[in-house]
C-alpha cells in the first residue's frame, strides 16, 4: 500500500481508522507513518497526526522510541495544530517516560497558557495533572494558573478545570 496517497485520497474518520487497522501493531508500518507525521509535506502531517494517535490508542508502546521527536516538532514554527493535539492527546493517554518530564511540562505550560485552541489547551491540563502525581511541586503552580484562568474561559475549559482541580487536592 503506498500510505501517503491513502492518506491524502480523504480526510475521514473511516479512512482514519482504516489506515489505523492496516498498520496495526507492525513496527515497520509504524515507522512509514511516523517518517510521513515527521517529514511529510503540511496536509500528509495533518492527516497523518490522527492516524498516529488511533494507533497509540490501541498499541501505545509503538510510540514510546518517537516520543522525543514528536516533542521537537510540536516545537517547530507553523506546525500544524492537528499535530499538537493528537501528541498532546497521545501523552494523556500513555505513560509518559519520567526522563522527559520536564520537556512536556515546559510545552505543555506553554500550550496551556497560550491562545492554542481548546482541545490543545484542555489536553495540556490533563497532561501536566498526571505529570503533578509524579512531581508534587508542580500542584500548585498548576492549580494556581487554573484558578486564575477559569473566570475567562468558556465551558470545556471550566469542565475540565474542575476535574483537575479536585484530582489535584487529592
Amino acid at each position: 500500500m503506498n500510505l501517503e496517497a491513502e492518506i491524502l485520497k480523504e480526510h475521514s474518520k473511516r479512512n482514519t481508522v482504516r489506515l489505523a487497522a492496516w498498520v496495526g501493531a507492525d513496527k515497520k508500518r509504524f515507522k512509514e507513518l511516523m517518517d510521513l507525521f515527521l517529514k511529510g509535506e503540511y496536509r500528509v502531517t495533518q492527516r497523518s497526526a490522527w492516524i498516529v494517535r488511533h494507533c497509540a490508542e490501541k498499541h501505545p508502546k509503538l510510540v514510546e522510541p518517537y516520543l522525543d521527536t514528536m516533542l521537537e516538532r510540536m516545537m517547530e514554527q507553523g506546525v500544524h495544530v492537528a499535530v499538537k493535539r493528537n501528541v498532546i492527546g497521545i501523552l494523556q493517554d500513555i505513560e509518559i517516560p519520567k526522563k522527559l518530564y520536564g520537556k512536556v511540562a515546559s510545552l505543555c505550560f506553554d500550550f496551556f497558557e497560550s491562545n492554542e485552541p481548546i482541545a490543545v489547551r484542555v489536553f495540556s491540563m490533563t497532561v501536566l495533572a498526571t505529570i503533578a502525581k509524579h512531581e508534587p511541586d508542580l500542584k500548585k503552580e498548576l492549580r494556581l494558573i487554573i484558578e486564575q484562568r477559569m473566570p475567562w474561559e468558556g465551558a470545556a475549559f471550566q469542565s475540565r478545570a474542575k476535574r483537575t482541580l479536585k484530582e489535584l487536592s487529592d
